[in-house]
């Protein structure tokens, strides 16, 4: 007894680890960038017009399509939902940011809803707001739609983002309904955009969640450590060499319009299912679409830089 009380006593003292020590420093700079005020003005549509200019060259490497521009309000607040792929590389994002700015200019005020621990990296929470991206988070959503702007989510995250190469054809919002309710709560339409390709720029194995949970990685906010197959072989690490060049496809479908239901709708988790299932299958249904356009986005982006026309079949 006395024995047990002992190495009790003693376990209560024990000092928190170096994983401990690193997880709080996580939360504690997490915490602060979310403590922070949200305001549509901290935008600087200079720096993003300038970090464009690099973007759009980078993405020639996919040759990338934004379909449907037209189909998106006249202007804010509206909520655009996604799907979300290519790992780190996001070409699809960037496709939509850069048709955004020359369709709209970079001042109509776009953010767009970013992994939280990106944020706790120094300096990158100011230049995250500076580019137009906040930590994902249904309060910050909610805030800046209610100042106006338009605002991009991946319902989906990184279990989205990383899921296996052999479901790249598979809308997966992961049974996320946050955006729904947000949507309700702020009486906003939602916007889908789909996109295409841009899972063949990397070739990911599996998505690793089981084992983040084993190696605590959840404690920093990771729920993936994917396996992608890189030149030499398969790697444990998000990004495995150069993205394969792809040709990327992206579409604005027509927007929901659930502000019918009420803010109190938001609440109620048949109707919440209902509007998710609902933008589940129109995103699904339009990604069919845009596979059988161009099945083999790998082979049509070859044929492209060689100028064999587009040959995606």
């Amino acid at each position: 007894m006395w024995l047990k009380c002992t190495m009790g006593a003693a376990s209560d003292l024990r000092q928190p680890s170096l994983l401990d020590r690193l997880a709080g420093l996580v939360h504690d700079r997490v915490d602060d960038v979310l403590d922070a005020p949200v305001d549509v003005g901290a935008r600087d549509p200079e720096l993003i017009a300038s970090v464009l200019e690099r973007v759009d060259l980078a993405l020639k490497w996919f040759d990338p399509e934004v379909q449907g521009m037209e189909r998106l309000p006249d202007e804010g607040p509206f909520l655009i939902a996604a799907n979300h792929s290519g790992g780190l590389f996001m070409p699809d994002f960037w496709a939509f940011q850069s048709a955004w700015a020359r369709e709209r200019g970079p001042d109509p005020p776009l953010f767009s809803l970013g992994f939280d621990l990106v944020f706790s990296l120094p300096g990158m929470a100011d230049v995250g707001r500076r580019l137009g991206s906040v930590p994902a988070r249904p309060e910050t959503g909610a805030e800046l739609l209610r100042q106006g702007a338009a605002v991009l989510v991946y319902p989906g995250g990184d279990e989205d983002d990383y899921r296996p190469w052999t479901e790249r054809h598979r809308i997966d919002l992961h049974g996320h309904t946050g955006f729904v309710r947000l949507a309700l709560r702020s009486g906003v339409p939602v916007v889908p955009l789909v996109s295409h390709g841009s899972h063949d720029a990397l070739i990911v194995v599996f998505r690793g969640d089981e084992l983040a949970r084993a190696l605590h990685l959840d404690r920093f906010r990771i729920h993936v450590l994917p396996v992608v197959l890189g030149p030499v072989g398969p790697l444990l690490f998000p990004v495995a060499g150069p993205p394969l060049p792809t040709k990327v496809v992206s579409r604005v479908c027509e927007p929901f319009d659930w502000t019918g239901f009420g803010p109190e709708a938001a609440d109620d988790p048949e109707v919440v299912r209902h509007c998710y299932e609902e933008m589940l299958g129109r995103m699904q249904t339009t990604l069919d679409e845009l596979v059988e356009e161009v099945p083999h986005p790998v082979r049509a982006r070859l044929a492209g830089m060689f100028g064999l026309g587009r040959r995606s079949r």
